[in-house]
């Protein structure tokens, strides 16, 4: 066994062969694999191998498609066959609502060039005879899917990486991890140690107990899993090639053929978490004992919408446990405090995910960049509220869910209220209706008295927008209030402090008492944060940025090295703060504070530390709406005070509540974008827009060189605002076309209620960017015009924001 090599990976399953691979592939030939026991021994081997391209997330599915593609490849390059079934997959729809998701799933493949067709039932019937075609309305066929040989596809991977100078030890269990002062790992086992620069935890089912050497509690929680595999079929007998998977979504049940019968599994609702705090050590190629009681109500639907299986007798029965992270995703990338040491677990689609995680982490490591943003895979996603019993409340939730239409205006229950500001109880007798933002609890909208504190889920208007609209009506009219408490704050103080920004942002850093928009990049100049540093001092400056990445941007401070003599907190629970926005919010803050707010005293981006009323404050002239605006940020110990004092302040001002959706809208119409939906690692500044804020004259800032040869060269796409005829707004990842062919992508969208028109936001090929283009987008279906504008529809010369 070798003593020095540049990687260790934990864990001989499907993803940690893949990584194995994956670096062997990069150029690090000196990476070993360790496994307990033999490859495949935890949950690969018992797995059902089903292998799909569609995800929520967009580039998520295109890692899924390069991990399909990759099987051939490993074929020819070992003579290891991965049994590849290429068969495609249905996804079966039995009312309306799942026809709409349907089309969307169908919308989105059109833009990432994944061959779909919505077909009816009869044609589905004709694709897989097992269907019982009463039960369904329709049917979305994709081409590429199907299923792989669990052992041989895993076996692929490490004989790939063999050829590639990687090694595999079988049967060496690690016991101990501990970090030299130059951040590489003494990695101990129970056949002699090894000293490596990198560690990735691949170790699935004992991902917790490997996390828990090094300190840290992922957040990811095994469930048992139920499948059975029938006996022969007649049905199936003489067929011309094997019937397609298929996906029903109301009976929750996936169907495929196995041989001459067929595999269903489900995801029930009476659903067992398994091994809660530890997973045993032993566990090696086993099974759990059945429990077809626990499965029956799925089974007895599965049965009565696919006949013949219900009819053939059950050969097998298959019930092991697969790790989820809370949210159904997996946990990808370095950790915040643990140099060199990389997560990949909780990877419940191995064989639709393993390929793309080893090529993203592999890249990661050796290059300090994924290649694209992998937000929705990111470990980072979670922070210190993913306690164990969140992990347990989230990851049931999501498993009962897996095959439930996930609408985007559903807000998931279990395990809330988590985190609550000292004003939750105020804004809830206002009428709040609340979503979860990293945990936190915030105000979607609000729900005037007599009408019922709920949102129907749905991809169509809900029973929410004519209240949405009274509130944006209120923000342009007159003045309102929103808390900004889930907006990710950080606080950068020290000597250093100026020095070490100036090379972090891309902006010019603000003097003292002033605010700038500041662009944070990677150094292939790629959008990692749209923040907005506000300066208190020469030594002293607050950052705002998105409250759902305040964990990936801590990871990305620290990874940027700040010096001793400058010091990085987040302040995500220790300011709380308001908006303020309006034609009247000058003359309401006037009230509470002493310093002249007239334009010329107190202009755009000034900020100050001061009294509002009983409270102290950062006090600043800013906003997300579009209009006349302030923001303050308070502790949480004069919040409540400070909200009482501004209502009463505003109360003949006509001042109101508005909420996320609200707030959502009103960007729109000033064609702002927002962070993770508009605003990510896969844009740079000139294709956003954002590069109006980057100091080109400055020197030594991270992807300086990247912005300087775009600026050259050109964008090769532009971000834009779209003007959508259509009674049904854009959700995310339609495809934009002119004269037919996909020239572009949405990225987000929504009503914008003082304009009156139906708007989204995207990404065009920067040679069809005109003011006044048509084009079109595919809503559910249908391709609506839509009309491209330059300027934003509401306030384009920005009078009122600067009034």
């Amino acid at each position: 066994m070798k003593t020095e090599v540049r990687a260790v990976v934990i864990g001989g399953g499907v993803v940690g062969c893949s990584i194995l691979y994956h670096l062997a592939k990069i150029g690090w030939s000196d990476v070993v694999l360790l496994d307990k026991n033999q490859l495949t021994s935890g949950s690969t081997w018992h797995a059902a191998g089903g292998m799909h391209t569609f995800n929520g997330d967009a580039n998520v599915s295109k890692l899924q498609k390069y991990t399909i593609d990759l099987y051939r490849e490993l074929e020819e390059l070992t003579g290891q066959s991965c049994g590849i079934h290429h068969n495609g997959g249905l996804m079966l729809a039995a009312n309306e609502g799942e026809m709409d998701y349907l089309r969307l799933v169908a919308s989105r493949a059109r833009y990432l060039s994944m061959e779909t067709e919505i077909i009816p039932v009869a044609e589905a019937k004709r694709r897989n005879v097992l269907i019982e075609e009463k039960y369904f309305t329709g049917a979305l066929w994709r081409s590429d899917g199907g299923h792989v040989d669990p052992w041989g596809t895993t076996h692929a991977y490490a004989a790939a990486a063999r050829k590639l100078g990687a090694e595999v030890y079988q049967y060496t269990k690690v016991t101990g991890l501990s970090q030299r002062p130059d951040g590489s790992w003494d990695v101990s086992t129970d056949k002699g140690s090894i000293h490596a620069e990198h560690v990735v935890n691949a170790g699935g089912l004992w991902a917790r107990e490997v996390g828990r050497m090094v300190g840290i509690e992922l957040p990811v929680l095994a469930m048992e899993h139920h499948y059975i595999v029938t006996d022969a079929i007649p049905e199936l007998e003489g067929l011309e090639r094997e019937i397609i998977n298929t996906t029903d979504f109301s009976g929750e049940i996936y169907v495929r053929q196995e041989g001459k019968g067929a595999l269903l599994g489900t995801y029930e609702h009476n659903c067992t978490p398994w091994s809660v705090d530890h997973t045993p050590d032993d566990f090696h190629t086993q099974l759990l004992p059945d429990n077809f009681d626990r499965i029956a109500p799925e089974l007895e639907v599965g049965f009565e919408h696919f006949p013949a299986v219900g009819r053939a007798g059950i050969k097998k029965s298959i019930n092991g446990p697969f790790t989820f992270a809370p949210d159904g995703n997996p946990l990808v990338g370095p950790v915040k405090g643990l140099p060199n040491f990389w997560v990949a677990c909780a990877v419940m689609a191995g064989f639709s995910q393993g390929g793309g995680i080893g090529l993203t982490l592999s890249r990661w490591m050796a290059e300090g960049d994924p290649g694209a943003d992998i937000m929705a895979m990111d470990v980072a996603r979670f922070g210190i509220f993913a306690t164990p019993r969140y992990t347990k409340a989230k990851v049931i939730e999501n498993y009962r869910r897996r095959f439930r239409l996930a609408f985007p205006n559903e807000e998931l229950p279990d395990a809330r209220p988590l985190r609550r500001t000292p004003i939750y109880g105020r804004l809830e007798k206002a009428g709040a209706v609340f979503g979860a933002n990293f945990g936190l609890e915030h105000a979607l909208w609000f729900a005037p008295e007599g009408v019922e504190l709920t949102e129907n889920p749905t991809y169509r208007r809900s029973n929410a927008f004519p209240h949405v609209k009274a509130e944006c009506l209120a923000v342009r009219e007159a003045v309102g209030i929103y808390e900004t408490s889930n907006y990710g704050k950080y606080e950068i103080e020290g000597k250093g402090a100026r020095a070490w920004l100036d090379k972090l942002l891309a902006c010019k850093l603000p003097k003292p008492g002033r605010m700038a928009i500041a662009p944070m990049l990677n150094k292939e100049g790629r959008i990692v944060g749209d923040l907005s540093v506000a300066c208190l001092d020469r030594d002293r400056y607050l950052l705002i940025g998105s409250g759902f990445a305040e964990a990936f941007h801590m990871r990305w401070f620290w990874l940027q090295n700040p010096p001793a003599d400058v010091h990085v907190r987040s302040a995500a629970s220790t300011l709380t703060g308001f908006s303020v926005a309006g034609p009247n919010a000058r003359t309401l803050m006037q009230r509470l504070v002493r310093e002249d707010l007239s334009p010329d005293a107190f202009k755009l981006f000034a900020v100050k530390e001061t009294a509002v009323g009983l409270s102290p404050v950062i006090f600043s002239r800013a906003g997300f709406t579009g209009e006349l605006g302030y923001e303050m940020w308070t502790t949480p110990d004069f919040q409540a005070t400070l909200y009482d004092e501004i209502f009463e302040a505003g109360r003949d001002l006509g001042l109101k509540h508005f909420g996320g959706r609200a707030l959502s809208s009103l960007r729109l119409e000033k064609a702002y974008g927002s962070f993770n939906k508009d605003f990510r690692p896969d844009y740079t500044p000139a294709e956003t827009g954002l590069d109006l804020f980057v100091d080109f004259k400055k020197e030594g800032f991270t992807g300086r060189d990247a912005v300087l040869a775009e600026r050259e060269k050109g964008p090769k796409k532009r971000f834009a605002v779209l003007e959508v005829d259509t009674d049904t707004e854009v959700i995310g990842y339609e495809p934009i076309l002119k004269r037919g062919e996909v020239v572009g992508h949405v990225t987000s969208g929504g009503y914008g209620h003082y304009v009156s028109k139906s708007l989204a936001i995207g990404y065009v090929k920067a040679e069809h960017y005109e003011d006044g283009g048509e084009f079109a987008i595919d809503i559910f279906g249908e391709d609506r015009p839509a009309i491209l504008r330059k300027a934003p529809l509401h306030d384009p010369n920005g009078g009122r924001l600067r009034g």
